[in-house]
């Protein structure tokens, strides 16, 4: 039994874990500080949503993180899920699956017109079940994006 929460401050340990493990995943080096600090400033400040799946001992096994923005052309508010994470342990459980329905009734409930997500095109699993509950994958736009260095 996969239960979903939202997080809060007094999660930041538990969900700094995760966020380390998902930053890893995408082959950054290990940084627990820099994860902590990260998801601190977010937190505190309202800038994002986390939502924490645990198992049915209470064990923290995956989140996701929503961003508030806005869609310009449909002058809406919407979220774009930025981060979900599945512990390897607890992958093909229905995590990820608990997560996103998590999100989109979060979504709806705060009058978001839709959510938006970006994955690696490699990472067929992920959009196999992003596909199941009925995300549409864009074959319309292109995604780019342009690094900014500091100075």
């Amino acid at each position: 039994m996969i239960t979903t929460r939202l997080a809060t401050l007094a999660d930041l340990d538990i969900v700094a874990a995760l966020f380390d493990a998902y930053r890893q995943f995408y082959d950054q080096p290990p940084d627990r500080a820099l994860a902590t600090r990260f998801l601190h400033d977010r937190l505190e400040r309202g800038e994002s949503v986390v939502i924490l799946a645990c198992d049915a001992a209470g064990r923290a096994v995956g989140f996701c993180q929503l961003y508030p923005t806005f869609c310009s052309v449909e002058a809406q508010p919407i979220y774009t899920l930025y981060d979900l994470y599945v512990a390897p342990a607890a992958r093909r459980g229905g995590v990820g699956r608990a997560l996103l329905r998590a999100a989109e009734a979060l979504a709806r409930e705060h009058g978001k017109a839709r959510m938006d997500l970006s994955t690696a095109k490699t990472n067929t699993a992920a959009q196999a079940v992003y596909e199941s509950l009925g995300w549409v994958r864009d074959d319309v736009f292109f995604t780019y994006s342009r690094r900014i260095a500091a100075g």
